[in-house]
C-alpha cells in the first residue's frame, strides 16, 4: 500500500462580502502533521490548486511556529484534474467554510471518492469537510452515506457560529438527506466516529484525534 496520504482543500476564500473563509488551518496542520510522523508523504490537492487561503479566524497565537514548515503543502496544492487516486492509501478532507462552496458536486472530488470507496481505502475528513460527500453516489448509483455513521460540524455548531444565515446549506441536515446516521457529539469537543472506510471528526477540536484513527485504520489494513 502505498505510503501516501491525500489532503483535499478549500479554494474559496469568501462567502459573502462580509465574511471571508478558506481553509480551517488546524484542520490540515494537526492531521498533516500526525500523518507525516507516522511516515506517510502528505499530498495537498484542491478544486483549482495552486495556494490555498486560510480562514483569517483560524489563525492563533497559540500555533506553534514548527507548523510553517508542514503548510508547505497548501502553498501550491495540486489540482484535484490532476490527480492519480492509486498513490495513496488514504484520503483526507479537511474543513473550513470555503468547502461548503466548493466540494460539493465537484465531480473529480467524486471520481476520487468512488476510487477509495471501491478500493476499500481509508476516507477521512473533519468538521466540514464532509461536504464533499454531499450528492456523491458509487459505481451502483447508491448513495455512499447510506446507513454509514459518521460525524460533522453539527446544526447547533453552526448556530453557535453565527453563520447558519450565511452558508448555502447546514451540514448536518445534508448529511441527513444523504442517509447518513449522523452522530452529534457536544458542541465544540473532541468527537471521533469511525465506520469503515470513514473516519470523520466532528469540529476544530478534533483534527488531531481524527488523523490518529486515519493512522490506527491504515495499520490494521
Amino acid at each position: 500500500m502505498a505510503k501516501k496520504i491525500l489532503m483535499i482543500v478549500t479554494n474559496v476564500d469568501q462567502m459573502d462580502k462580509d465574511n471571508a473563509t478558506g481553509l480551517w488551518l488546524s484542520e490540515f496542520v494537526e492531521p498533516s502533521t500526525e500523518f507525516q510522523q507516522a511516515g506517510y508523504e502528505v499530498i495537498a490537492s484542491s478544486p483549482k490548486g495552486g495556494r490555498i487561503p486560510i480562514d483569517p479566524n483560524s489563525y492563533s497565537n497559540e500555533l506553534p511556529r514548527v507548523w510553517d514548515g508542514v503548510m508547505e503543502p497548501i502553498h501550491d496544492t495540486v489540482p484535484l484534474s490532476k490527480v492519480d487516486p492509486t498513490d495513496f492509501a488514504a484520503i483526507f478532507l479537511c474543513g473550513g467554510h470555503g468547502t461548503m462552496y466548493d466540494f460539493p458536486e465537484n465531480e473529480q472530488l467524486q471520481d476520487l471518492l468512488r476510487h477509495f470507496l471501491t478500493e476499500e481505502k481509508i476516507i477521512g475528513s473533519v468538521c466540514h469537510g464532509p461536504a464533499g460527500f454531499v450528492g456523491v453516489v458509487d459505481h451502483n448509483s447508491r448513495p455512499i452515506l447510506n446507513g454509514k455513521k459518521i460525524t460533522g460540524f453539527t446544526n447547533e455548531e453552526e448556530q453557535q457560529t453565527g453563520l447558519e444565515s450565511v452558508v448555502p446549506f447546514m451540514l448536518e441536515d445534508q448529511l441527513r438527506e444523504a442517509g447518513a446516521d449522523f452522530d452529534a457529539g457536544e458542541a465544540f469537543k473532541d468527537h471521533v466516529v469511525v465506520d469503515a472506510p470513514f473516519v470523520t471528526g466532528q469540529n476544530p477540536q478534533s483534527s488531531l484525534s481524527t488523523a490518529q484513527k486515519v493512522i490506527e485504520q491504515l495499520k490494521n489494513r
